[in-house]
């Protein structure tokens, strides 16, 4: 009866872990919700929502995981674009 039961328990944990693994596959994809990039820039999803200075604040704090600095290079607010931008670094670093 032992046996049977931590087999049933085993099952019943890996079926509940792999079901919350898909749902939040299915939540989120990229980085962020609404945005993606990675240490060169990004693109981060229109909402008609947010004002530009958002989308400033967004990239800004982006590119601020690498100490770098961004720069929107593409700002088209229309539903279903994109406004697109680079981290670029700050003049006075040395690498």
């Amino acid at each position: 009866m032992r046996p049977k039961l931590v087999v049933v328990a085993a099952l019943a944990a890996s079926l509940f872990c792999a079901g919350h693994g898909a749902l939040a596959g299915n939540m989120i994809y990229g980085p962020a919700p609404g945005l993606t990039g990675n240490d060169t820039g990004g693109i981060i999803m229109f909402a008609p929502g947010l004002d530009r200075g958002a989308y400033h604040q967004l990239a800004a704090n982006w590119c601020a995981r690498w100490g770098r600095l961004s720069h929107l290079t593409s700002m088209h607010l229309r539903y279903g674009d994109y406004v697109g931008f680079v981290c670029i670094d700050r003049p006075w670093m040395i690498h």
